[in-house]
Protein backbone atom coordinates (compact mmCIF):
# COMPACT_ATOMS: atom_id res chain seq x y z
CA UNK A 1 0.00 0.00 0.00
CA UNK A 2 1.50 3.21 -0.71
CA UNK A 3 1.48 6.31 1.58
CA UNK A 4 -0.55 9.01 0.88
CA UNK A 5 1.61 12.18 2.10
CA UNK A 6 -1.16 14.57 4.64
CA UNK A 7 0.44 17.97 3.31
CA UNK A 8 -0.29 21.74 3.83
CA UNK A 9 -2.94 22.61 1.19
CA UNK A 10 -5.57 20.34 3.73
CA UNK A 11 -8.12 21.73 6.00
CA UNK A 12 -5.76 22.48 9.33
CA UNK A 13 -8.87 21.27 11.07
CA UNK A 14 -8.12 17.95 8.74
CA UNK A 15 -4.54 18.18 10.23
CA UNK A 16 -5.35 18.62 13.53
CA UNK A 17 -7.43 15.46 13.73
CA UNK A 18 -5.12 13.29 11.73
CA UNK A 19 -1.99 14.55 13.90
CA UNK A 20 -3.09 12.25 17.12
CA UNK A 21 0.50 13.40 18.18
CA UNK A 22 0.01 17.06 18.52
CA UNK A 23 -0.37 18.65 21.79
CA UNK A 24 -3.42 19.87 23.58
CA UNK A 25 -1.73 23.13 23.18
CA UNK A 26 -0.80 23.01 19.81
CA UNK A 27 -4.29 22.42 18.83
CA UNK A 28 -5.65 24.96 20.25
CA UNK A 29 -3.60 27.26 18.99
CA UNK A 30 -4.26 25.98 15.45
CA UNK A 31 -8.11 26.02 15.87
CA UNK A 32 -7.58 29.88 17.16
CA UNK A 33 -6.03 30.69 13.52
CA UNK A 34 -8.62 29.35 10.90
CA UNK A 35 -9.00 31.25 8.22
CA UNK A 36 -12.76 31.76 6.97
CA UNK A 37 -12.89 29.06 4.83
CA UNK A 38 -11.17 26.86 6.84
CA UNK A 39 -7.85 26.71 5.57
CA UNK A 40 -4.24 26.67 7.15
CA UNK A 41 -3.01 30.62 7.33
CA UNK A 42 0.39 31.05 5.53
CA UNK A 43 2.12 30.79 8.39
CA UNK A 44 0.71 27.27 9.61
CA UNK A 45 1.53 25.91 6.01
CA UNK A 46 5.16 26.91 5.99
CA UNK A 47 5.90 25.28 9.34
CA UNK A 48 4.14 21.91 8.37
CA UNK A 49 5.27 22.00 4.46
CA UNK A 50 9.17 22.58 6.60
CA UNK A 51 8.29 19.42 8.57
CA UNK A 52 6.98 17.54 5.85
CA UNK A 53 10.45 18.10 3.90
CA UNK A 54 12.43 16.37 6.94
CA UNK A 55 10.36 13.54 9.08
CA UNK A 56 7.33 11.82 8.44
CA UNK A 57 5.96 8.72 9.71
CA UNK A 58 3.01 6.43 8.32
CA UNK A 59 -0.29 5.83 10.15
CA UNK A 60 -3.38 4.29 9.08
CA UNK A 61 -6.06 6.15 8.91
CA UNK A 62 -9.52 6.54 8.90
CA UNK A 63 -10.99 9.13 6.01
CA UNK A 64 -14.60 8.13 5.71
CA UNK A 65 -17.20 6.51 7.60
CA UNK A 66 -17.10 3.03 7.03
CA UNK A 67 -15.77 -0.66 7.36
CA UNK A 68 -12.20 -1.85 6.45
CA UNK A 69 -12.06 0.07 2.85
CA UNK A 70 -11.88 3.62 4.81
CA UNK A 71 -8.58 2.75 6.19
CA UNK A 72 -5.85 4.42 4.08
CA UNK A 73 -2.13 4.68 4.83
CA UNK A 74 -1.05 8.17 5.35
CA UNK A 75 2.35 9.84 6.29
CA UNK A 76 2.56 12.51 8.66
CA UNK A 77 4.44 14.95 10.31
CA UNK A 78 6.45 13.79 13.19
CA UNK A 79 6.01 15.52 16.12
CA UNK A 80 8.04 16.28 19.30
CA UNK A 81 6.55 15.24 22.85
CA UNK A 82 5.33 18.36 24.72
CA UNK A 83 6.11 18.90 28.51
CA UNK A 84 4.70 15.65 30.31
CA UNK A 85 4.44 13.53 26.65
CA UNK A 86 6.71 10.89 25.96
CA UNK A 87 6.80 10.47 21.68
CA UNK A 88 6.92 6.34 21.70
CA UNK A 89 7.90 4.33 18.54
CA UNK A 90 5.22 1.40 17.40
CA UNK A 91 6.42 -1.86 17.62
CA UNK A 92 3.09 -3.65 17.79
CA UNK A 93 -0.43 -2.35 17.79
CA UNK A 94 -3.56 -4.65 18.63
CA UNK A 95 -6.92 -5.27 16.45
CA UNK A 96 -9.95 -5.25 17.98
CA UNK A 97 -13.58 -5.25 17.57
CA UNK A 98 -13.68 -1.51 19.02
CA UNK A 99 -11.76 -0.12 16.08
CA UNK A 100 -14.49 -1.49 14.04
CA UNK A 101 -16.90 0.97 15.96
CA UNK A 102 -13.98 3.86 15.14
CA UNK A 103 -14.66 2.76 11.72
CA UNK A 104 -17.87 3.69 11.54
CA UNK A 105 -17.46 6.93 13.20
CA UNK A 106 -19.50 5.03 16.32
CA UNK A 107 -17.29 5.20 19.39
CA UNK A 108 -17.66 7.70 21.53
CA UNK A 109 -13.84 7.98 23.36
CA UNK A 110 -12.35 8.48 19.96
CA UNK A 111 -12.15 11.90 18.18
CA UNK A 112 -14.36 12.66 14.82
CA UNK A 113 -12.96 11.33 11.78
CA UNK A 114 -10.02 11.34 9.57
CA UNK A 115 -8.91 9.81 13.11
CA UNK A 116 -5.85 7.24 13.30
CA UNK A 117 -7.55 3.96 15.30
CA UNK A 118 -5.29 1.54 17.29
CA UNK A 119 -7.08 0.95 20.79
CA UNK A 120 -3.22 -0.45 22.38
CA UNK A 121 0.56 -0.51 21.60
CA UNK A 122 3.88 -2.57 23.00
CA UNK A 123 6.51 -0.03 21.38
CA UNK A 124 10.03 1.96 22.69
CA UNK A 125 10.46 5.23 23.89
CA UNK A 126 11.66 7.90 21.02
CA UNK A 127 11.52 10.75 22.71
CA UNK A 128 11.25 12.42 26.24
CA UNK A 129 9.63 15.53 26.79
CA UNK A 130 10.62 18.33 29.41
CA UNK A 131 9.94 17.04 33.04
CA UNK A 132 9.18 13.39 32.21
CA UNK A 133 11.04 11.35 34.70
CA UNK A 134 11.45 7.18 35.23
CA UNK A 135 11.75 6.67 31.63
CA UNK A 136 14.52 5.95 29.52
CA UNK A 137 15.51 6.27 25.57
CA UNK A 138 14.52 2.98 23.98
CA UNK A 139 12.66 1.81 27.01
CA UNK A 140 9.97 -0.83 26.13
CA UNK A 141 6.69 0.39 27.34
CA UNK A 142 2.77 -0.55 26.67
CA UNK A 143 -0.40 1.80 26.93
CA UNK A 144 -4.32 1.85 26.45
CA UNK A 145 -4.11 4.07 23.82
CA UNK A 146 -8.08 4.05 22.60
CA UNK A 147 -7.04 5.55 19.42
CA UNK A 148 -3.72 6.43 17.24
CA UNK A 149 -2.09 3.43 17.61
CA UNK A 150 -1.76 1.97 14.86
CA UNK A 151 1.06 4.27 13.31
CA UNK A 152 4.61 4.09 13.56
CA UNK A 153 4.99 6.70 16.34
CA UNK A 154 2.65 7.73 18.76
CA UNK A 155 2.91 10.72 21.23
CA UNK A 156 0.88 10.60 24.79
CA UNK A 157 0.98 11.89 28.06
CA UNK A 158 3.63 9.87 29.87
CA UNK A 159 1.55 8.98 32.10
CA UNK A 160 -0.07 6.12 30.11
CA UNK A 161 3.03 4.05 29.74
CA UNK A 162 3.80 1.30 31.49
CA UNK A 163 7.40 -0.35 31.41
CA UNK A 164 7.10 -4.53 29.56
CA UNK A 165 9.12 -6.49 31.21
CA UNK A 166 11.80 -9.01 30.01
CA UNK A 167 9.93 -12.61 28.82
CA UNK A 168 6.76 -10.79 27.55
CA UNK A 169 7.17 -9.73 23.78
CA UNK A 170 5.66 -6.92 21.78
CA UNK A 171 3.55 -9.40 20.41
CA UNK A 172 2.29 -10.55 23.58
CA UNK A 173 2.36 -7.24 25.40
CA UNK A 174 0.22 -5.62 22.08
CA UNK A 175 -2.05 -8.73 22.27
CA UNK A 176 -2.65 -8.68 26.86
CA UNK A 177 -3.68 -4.86 27.15
CA UNK A 178 -7.19 -4.81 26.07
CA UNK A 179 -8.07 -7.92 26.23
CA UNK A 180 -6.42 -9.48 29.65
CA UNK A 181 -7.35 -6.18 31.35
CA UNK A 182 -10.70 -6.45 30.22
CA UNK A 183 -11.29 -10.24 31.45
CA UNK A 184 -8.84 -9.48 34.45
CA UNK A 185 -11.39 -7.07 35.74
CA UNK A 186 -15.00 -8.46 34.83
CA UNK A 187 -13.78 -11.40 36.93
CA UNK A 188 -11.80 -10.17 39.40
CA UNK A 189 -12.81 -6.81 40.19
CA UNK A 190 -16.55 -6.75 39.38
CA UNK A 191 -17.62 -10.33 39.42
CA UNK A 192 -15.06 -11.39 42.09
CA UNK A 193 -15.10 -14.84 41.03
CA UNK A 194 -13.66 -17.63 43.35
CA UNK A 195 -12.24 -20.86 43.33
CA UNK A 196 -14.83 -23.89 42.41
CA UNK A 197 -17.51 -21.19 41.14
CA UNK A 198 -19.08 -21.41 37.43
CA UNK A 199 -19.14 -19.44 34.56
CA UNK A 200 -20.14 -18.87 30.76
CA UNK A 201 -17.97 -16.91 28.61
CA UNK A 202 -20.10 -16.27 25.27
CA UNK A 203 -17.73 -14.59 22.23
CA UNK A 204 -14.96 -17.51 23.69
CA UNK A 205 -12.93 -18.28 21.11
CA UNK A 206 -12.06 -13.96 20.84
CA UNK A 207 -9.60 -11.90 22.12
CA UNK A 208 -11.34 -10.97 25.19
CA UNK A 209 -12.85 -14.61 25.25
CA UNK A 210 -9.48 -16.68 25.10
CA UNK A 211 -8.25 -14.31 27.93
CA UNK A 212 -10.90 -14.53 30.08
CA UNK A 213 -11.19 -18.65 29.68
CA UNK A 214 -7.32 -18.49 30.81
CA UNK A 215 -7.81 -16.38 34.01
CA UNK A 216 -10.90 -18.07 35.20
CA UNK A 217 -8.82 -21.48 34.76
CA UNK A 218 -6.06 -19.91 37.15
CA UNK A 219 -8.76 -19.05 39.10
CA UNK A 220 -10.20 -22.46 39.28
CA UNK A 221 -14.02 -21.83 38.20
CA UNK A 222 -15.43 -24.17 36.04
CA UNK A 223 -15.88 -22.49 32.76
CA UNK A 224 -18.26 -23.15 30.17
CA UNK A 225 -17.54 -21.58 26.34
CA UNK A 226 -20.42 -20.50 24.00
CA UNK A 227 -18.62 -20.65 20.59
CA UNK A 228 -19.59 -22.42 17.19
CA UNK A 229 -18.51 -25.57 16.78
CA UNK A 230 -15.39 -25.07 14.71
CA UNK A 231 -13.96 -22.93 17.32
CA UNK A 232 -14.55 -25.64 19.90
CA UNK A 233 -10.95 -26.67 20.07
CA UNK A 234 -9.59 -23.45 20.82
CA UNK A 235 -12.24 -23.41 23.87
CA UNK A 236 -11.05 -26.59 24.98
CA UNK A 237 -7.16 -25.25 24.90
CA UNK A 238 -8.09 -22.78 27.35
CA UNK A 239 -9.29 -25.06 29.97
CA UNK A 240 -13.11 -24.91 29.41
CA UNK A 241 -16.26 -27.02 28.25
CA UNK A 242 -17.26 -25.49 25.17
CA UNK A 243 -20.87 -24.89 23.91
CA UNK A 244 -22.19 -24.74 20.19
CA UNK A 245 -24.61 -21.57 20.94
CA UNK A 246 -25.92 -22.91 17.62
CA UNK A 247 -27.23 -26.01 18.63
CA UNK A 248 -30.07 -24.64 20.86
CA UNK A 249 -31.27 -21.82 23.07
CA UNK A 250 -28.05 -20.49 25.06
CA UNK A 251 -29.79 -20.95 28.24
CA UNK A 252 -31.33 -24.09 28.43
CA UNK A 253 -28.19 -25.53 26.94
CA UNK A 254 -26.22 -23.91 29.85
CA UNK A 255 -29.09 -25.44 31.95
CA UNK A 256 -28.53 -29.17 31.01
CA UNK A 257 -24.76 -28.53 32.15
CA UNK A 258 -25.32 -26.77 35.40
CA UNK A 259 -29.14 -27.31 36.47
CA UNK A 260 -29.15 -24.49 38.51
CA UNK A 261 -27.07 -21.93 36.20
CA UNK A 262 -23.94 -20.81 36.45
CA UNK A 263 -22.47 -18.03 39.13
CA UNK A 264 -20.98 -15.60 36.55
CA UNK A 265 -21.89 -14.91 32.77
CA UNK A 266 -19.75 -12.94 30.80
CA UNK A 267 -21.12 -11.79 27.62
CA UNK A 268 -19.34 -10.22 24.69
CA UNK A 269 -22.24 -10.74 22.30
CA UNK A 270 -24.85 -8.02 23.83
CA UNK A 271 -28.31 -7.45 22.12
CA UNK A 272 -30.45 -9.73 21.82
CA UNK A 273 -28.12 -12.93 23.59
CA UNK A 274 -28.35 -10.66 27.12
CA UNK A 275 -31.68 -12.69 27.88
CA UNK A 276 -30.25 -16.13 27.40
CA UNK A 277 -27.16 -14.86 29.48
CA UNK A 278 -29.79 -13.73 32.55
CA UNK A 279 -31.72 -16.97 32.06
CA UNK A 280 -28.54 -19.19 32.22
CA UNK A 281 -26.84 -17.54 35.30
CA UNK A 282 -28.54 -18.65 38.53
CA UNK A 283 -30.55 -16.69 41.08
CA UNK A 284 -28.33 -14.65 43.74
CA UNK A 285 -25.45 -14.78 40.35
CA UNK A 286 -23.91 -12.54 38.18
CA UNK A 287 -24.27 -11.13 34.38
CA UNK A 288 -21.63 -8.93 33.32
CA UNK A 289 -22.06 -7.46 29.60
CA UNK A 290 -19.30 -6.04 27.79
CA UNK A 291 -19.68 -6.32 24.10
CA UNK A 292 -22.25 -5.10 21.62
CA UNK A 293 -21.19 -7.34 18.61
CA UNK A 294 -25.17 -8.29 18.22
CA UNK A 295 -26.22 -4.65 18.70
CA UNK A 296 -27.97 -3.00 15.94
CA UNK A 297 -29.09 0.23 16.21
CA UNK A 298 -29.63 2.49 19.85
CA UNK A 299 -33.10 1.03 20.08
CA UNK A 300 -31.43 -2.49 20.40
CA UNK A 301 -28.74 -0.87 22.57
CA UNK A 302 -31.23 0.82 25.42
CA UNK A 303 -32.67 -2.43 25.49
CA UNK A 304 -29.99 -4.53 25.98
CA UNK A 305 -29.33 -2.04 28.66
CA UNK A 306 -32.68 -2.24 30.11
CA UNK A 307 -32.42 -6.09 29.71
CA UNK A 308 -29.00 -5.93 31.78
CA UNK A 309 -29.57 -3.78 34.27
CA UNK A 310 -33.06 -3.43 35.31
CA UNK A 311 -34.99 -7.29 34.25
CA UNK A 312 -31.33 -9.11 35.60
CA UNK A 313 -32.09 -7.33 38.88
CA UNK A 314 -35.77 -8.37 38.60
CA UNK A 315 -34.83 -12.08 37.93
CA UNK A 316 -32.76 -12.18 40.78
CA UNK A 317 -29.63 -11.26 39.14
CA UNK A 318 -26.88 -8.61 39.49
CA UNK A 319 -26.51 -7.15 36.21
CA UNK A 320 -23.25 -5.13 35.18
CA UNK A 321 -21.93 -3.12 32.50
CA UNK A 322 -18.29 -3.25 32.26
CA UNK A 323 -16.05 -0.90 29.80
CA UNK A 324 -12.28 -0.79 29.80
CA UNK A 325 -12.03 2.74 28.21
CA UNK A 326 -15.70 4.29 30.71
CA UNK A 327 -13.42 3.19 33.88
CA UNK A 328 -9.56 4.02 32.84
CA UNK A 329 -11.03 7.56 32.34
CA UNK A 330 -12.93 7.70 35.82
CA UNK A 331 -9.99 5.86 37.33
CA UNK A 332 -6.71 5.12 35.65
CA UNK A 333 -5.00 2.88 38.86
CA UNK A 334 -7.30 0.06 38.52
CA UNK A 335 -5.34 -0.54 34.76
CA UNK A 336 -2.08 0.59 36.37
CA UNK A 337 -2.34 -1.95 38.90
CA UNK A 338 -3.67 -5.03 37.30
CA UNK A 339 -1.95 -4.96 33.70
CA UNK A 340 1.93 -5.03 35.80
CA UNK A 341 -0.03 -8.57 37.20
CA UNK A 342 -0.71 -9.58 33.94
CA UNK A 343 2.41 -8.80 32.10
CA UNK A 344 3.95 -10.69 35.17
CA UNK A 345 1.68 -13.69 34.44
CA UNK A 346 2.43 -13.74 30.64
CA UNK A 347 6.60 -13.99 31.81
CA UNK A 348 5.59 -16.82 33.70
CA UNK A 349 4.04 -18.40 30.74
CA UNK A 350 0.67 -18.62 33.23
CA UNK A 351 -1.09 -17.13 30.94
CA UNK A 352 -0.70 -17.10 26.97
CA UNK A 353 -2.47 -14.44 24.90
CA UNK A 354 -3.82 -16.26 22.19
CA UNK A 355 -2.07 -14.09 19.02
CA UNK A 356 -3.95 -15.22 15.96
CA UNK A 357 -2.38 -13.37 13.48
CA UNK A 358 -0.01 -10.79 12.45
CA UNK A 359 0.36 -8.77 9.89
CA UNK A 360 2.37 -5.30 8.81
CA UNK A 361 1.59 -2.14 10.14
CA UNK A 362 0.13 -1.11 5.93
CA UNK A 363 -1.90 -3.95 5.96
CA UNK A 364 -4.20 -2.81 8.44
CA UNK A 365 -7.72 -2.88 6.23
CA UNK A 366 -6.29 -7.37 5.70
CA UNK A 367 -6.41 -7.76 9.23
CA UNK A 368 -9.81 -5.66 9.85
CA UNK A 369 -11.38 -7.31 7.18
CA UNK A 370 -11.08 -10.85 8.73
CA UNK A 371 -12.18 -9.26 11.88
CA UNK A 372 -15.06 -7.96 10.57
CA UNK A 373 -15.90 -11.62 9.21
CA UNK A 374 -15.81 -13.04 12.64
CA UNK A 375 -13.75 -15.81 12.51
CA UNK A 376 -10.79 -14.81 14.17
CA UNK A 377 -9.53 -17.08 16.98
CA UNK A 378 -7.80 -14.94 19.23
CA UNK A 379 -6.27 -11.61 18.85
CA UNK A 380 -4.62 -9.94 15.70
CA UNK A 381 -1.68 -7.75 15.83
CA UNK A 382 -0.19 -5.54 13.69
CA UNK A 383 4.00 -5.15 13.39
CA UNK A 384 5.44 -1.77 12.85
CA UNK A 385 8.86 -3.19 12.80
Amino acid sequence: MTARRVGANMAVGQIIAQVPTASARARAETATTLSPRGRMPHAWSAAILSTAMTERYRAMMVTAPGGPEALACVELPVVEPSAGQLRVRVRAAGVGATDLMVLAGRYRYAPKIPVVPGYEIAGTVDAIGPGVTGFTLGQRVAALTVHGGMAELLVREAEHFLPIPDGVSDIQAAGAILNYVTAWQMIQRVAKVSSGQTALVTGAAGGVGTAALQILRLVGARTYGAASARKHETVRKQGAIPIDHRAGRLDRLVRGLEPRGVDCAFDAVGGPNTGPCIRAARRGGTVVGYGFMGVRGTTAALAMFANLLVVARLRGRRGVFYGITMLYRKDPKPLREDLPKIFALVAEKKLEPVVALTFPLVEAKKAMELLAGGEVQGKVVLTAV
